[in-house]
């Protein structure tokens, strides 16, 4: 699944992780205040339009992630000299990483909009003089900038991304035909190859995106949000505590990752369950078009009950899991506003203000949420993980799992029948 595309996996996810930690630590600790000494800062009222991509700050920040990707990816093109798939695996990633970058950075953007914006309509709603149509115009011409540019940036990535993934899957199919002579007698081994390979290159790549933008979000917003919570200072029941709304998010984002991830603990195994029984099912029809001694009435009526039964458990697990699933989301919508109504009721933020903190707050507690919103992929990704991790225990000569074990002792004596049976 991963040697095949990338070079070295393990080492170079986690040389990919230690790389990011440091990067990030030395950014903060060094690189930041060196541009600021050298004249790179930030104005204090950030720009709302596309000049905040040219902002001194930003470009130092845009020379110093460029190198830091560039080291990366120069030092494992050398080590992983003779993988075939190195431009790809490595410099596709890194492409993937920096755009998924520039995705947060119109997020940053779009938020510093929200502010004048939302302070604009405030006055506008309140008959403050002198404020014309076509200071809603310039507001609404500014914002379309922003979005076409992310648009024309987002659709040049799907196309690269497309191409990414079928990479990955031809990868992976190359390196299971190289074994087929061991793999064919596996259950569902042309499913494997043709479906799951790609099933699991876009799933995988998709959770993998989500989650470099997760990281990157609270790289970039939890400083702000840090510094929206100096409007915000007192709690309902609670009163006051600093930087609220920092802690605000990370509690409330920790409360529904560990309230899904206990209520869903069984979901993966039962999906990947089910794939199998849907293989068996189906493998013995197909066995059935061809041979008048298979699918017979009792044999399928045993794989159908089988198919039945996984499903009936599937869907009483999913039911409690939907109802703290629902119930969470529900109350995601409403908790935010919950918490600021001391602050509203004092009068302390204005609309604009307001805006920016319930972005802010949601760019932060939704990155912490990544389980939470990727959970059912996250069980998709898991049940064809150990479809294939089965399917590769053949090419290591290892144990195969039990179901599997018992499929090929069936299919053993369904050939043992078959040679008795007089002609």
């Amino acid at each position: 699944m991963f040697h095949s595309f990338f070079p070295r996996p393990k080492p170079f996810a986690i040389s990919g992780v230690v790389w990011a930690i440091v990067t990030i630590l030395a950014w903060y600790f060094i690189f930041d205040g060196l541009g600021a000494s050298l004249g790179y800062v930030m104005p204090e009222r950030e720009p709302y339009d596309l000049s905040y991509f040219l902002v001194p700050a930003n470009l130092w920040f845009y020379a110093y992630f460029a190198v830091c990707l560039a080291l990366f990816g120069g030092v494992w093109t050398v080590i992983a000299k003779d993988h075939p798939w190195k431009r790809w695996s490595i410099w596709g990633s890194l492409l993937i990483i920096a755009v998924t970058y520039f995705g947060v950075q119109v997020s940053v953007v779009i938020n510093n909009w929200r502010r004048p914006f939302g302070d604009l309509l405030q006055n506008a709603l309140s008959k403050q003089p002198g404020i014309t149509a076509w200071n809603f115009y310039d507001l609404q011409i500014v914002f379309a900038q922003i979005v076409f540019l992310s648009m024309a940036v987002s659709i040049l990535t799907d196309f690269f991304t497309s191409h990414y993934i079928f990479r990955w899957r031809t990868a992976m199919n190359d390196f299971y035909m190289s074994k087929w002579e061991k793999l064919r007698h596996i259950e569902g081994a042309s499913q494997r190859v043709q479906e799951d390979t790609m099933r699991f290159s876009a799933t995988l790549e998709g959770l993998g995106i989500n989650l470099i933008n997760a990281v990157m979000t609270l790289v970039v917003f939890l400083p702000i949000l840090f510094a929206l919570s100096g409007y915000v200072s007192e709690l309902p029941l609670i009163g006051e505590v600093p930087h609220a709304l920092f802690w605000l998010a990370i509690f409330w984002s920790a409360f529904g990752t560990i309230l899904l991830a206990t209520v869903g603990v069984k979901l993966p195994g039962l999906n990947f369950r089910n794939q199998r029984v849907e293989a068996a099912y189906r493998k013995e029809l197909v066995y059935g078009e061809d041979h008048a001694d298979r699918a017979q009435p009792a044999t399928v009526k045993e794989l159908y009950s089988n198919v039945r039964k996984n499903y009936f458990r599937m869907y009483f697990h999913y039911l409690y899991f939907n109802v703290a699933r629902y119930f969470y989301i529900q109350a995601d919508a409403v908790f935010l506003l919950l918490m600021l109504v001391p602050t509203i009721v004092a009068g302390k933020i204005t609309y604009g203000i307001y805006q920016q903190i319930a972005t802010a707050f949601g760019q932060v507690s939704n990155s912490f949420q990544y389980l939470v919103n990727s959970w059912t992929t996250i069980i998709e990704l898991l049940s064809i993980h150990k479809r294939l991790k089965a399917f590769e225990a053949a090419i290591d000569d290892q144990p195969l799992p039990t179901i599997d074990q018992h499929y090929l002792e069936r299919e053993a004596e369904a050939g043992e029948l078959a040679a008795d049976k007089p002609y």
